[in-house]
């Protein structure tokens, strides 16, 4: 496969399904990938947020990353988490991964202490000095307390193989000011599933998205209408996504997605500890929001056969 150059598209932000033992579940993660590749989406993107990377160990990251790729088999573009807290540690993840065969890297911002952009700068350009893989910022401050600001994104999008940036602030101004700042050559996704169509509009490449994991079918009709000039019917899937998303809040991430993703019959299993799995009034709420697309899908083939 070529190098990747311009992510663009509908890429599902993985989780990672664990089983009883808080294990990962190999299958189940085996089972995933297959869904997500013949839902034709634009890529896979593992090792994130939603992939609890921040709960597993160097090597079970490395495992997690195999599985993914032996199941894609080059069949897409698979983007793998490599930022940790050092810079050290991430470009130590970063050249097995490229080793391995990862096809990009998505390089969050270091966490724990707050950092200064000339720090973040230093550390994002050892990062992609190290790898010929395509790196992939990932902006997320209210989880790392590390925001990169326009101008420190300017200045990084001039880095050969700094090819994007995963936005998860939740801020739409801060997506339009990295598209003023990088230009049309550098991708900007989304990283907040409810601002998909709205960066698609301004100028931004797609999403990586974390409803994916359970409407993936929906999640990339946003972009196809979109590239078709069917706005009122992106804007129509886009709003399938509020209910879900909204539900988010139920419970400490990713709680609410993986007994989403249960409730469809993916075994996604239960968040690693110490995030607990959902209250019983929180599942039961739940399953009302995921009763109700069930029933929106069930019509939509209907009215499909009936056409």
């Amino acid at each position: 496969m070529e190098r990747l150059l311009q992510p663009s598209g509908i890429i599902p932000a993985m989780v990672t399904p664990f089983d009883a033992d808080q294990q990962i579940d190999e299958a189940a993660l085996r089972q995933l990938t297959r869904r997500l590749i013949n839902a034709e989406v634009h890529g896979l993107f593992c090792l994130g947020t939603n992939g609890e990377f921040f709960s597993m160990s160097f090597e079970e990251k490395l495992r997690v990353a195999e599985i993914v790729l032996e199941e894609t088999q080059g069949r897409l573009p698979v983007y793998v988490g490599a930022g940790c807290t050092s810079t050290k540690e991430s470009i130590e993840l970063a050249v097995r991964l490229e080793r391995m065969g990862a096809d990009a890297l998505s390089v969050i911002t270091p966490y724990f202490l707050t950092y200064t952009q000339q720090e973040l700068l230093s550390h994002f350009r050892m990062i992609a000095e190290a790898t010929e893989l395509p790196v992939l910022l990932y902006n997320i401050p209210a989880r790392t307390g590390n925001s990169l600001q326009p101008q420190t994104v300017k200045e990084l999008s001039k880095v050969p193989n700094i090819v994007g940036i995963k936005d998860s602030s939740g801020s739409f101004d801060t997506i339009l000011q990295y598209i003023e700042a990088a230009g049309q050559n550098f991708s900007v996704l989304a990283g907040t599933d409810s601002l998909i169509l709205p960066t698609l509009m301004a100028g931004g490449h797609g999403a990586i998205a974390a409803t994916a994991n359970v409407f993936p079918e929906v999640v990339k009709s946003i972009y196809d209408l979109w590239k078709q000039g069917e706005l009122e019917q992106a804007e129509l899937q886009q709003r399938k996504l509020r209910a879900l998303r909204s539900a988010f809040a139920m419970g400490t991430l990713p709680s609410v997605l993986k007994e989403a993703m249960c409730m469809i019959g993916l075994p996604a299993g239960q968040p690693r500890l110490p995030v607990q799995p959902l209250s019983p009034s929180a599942k039961e709420e739940l399953g009302r929001v995921m009763d109700t697309y069930l029933a929106e899908v069930v019509m939509a083939t209907k009215d499909q056969e009936r056409s």
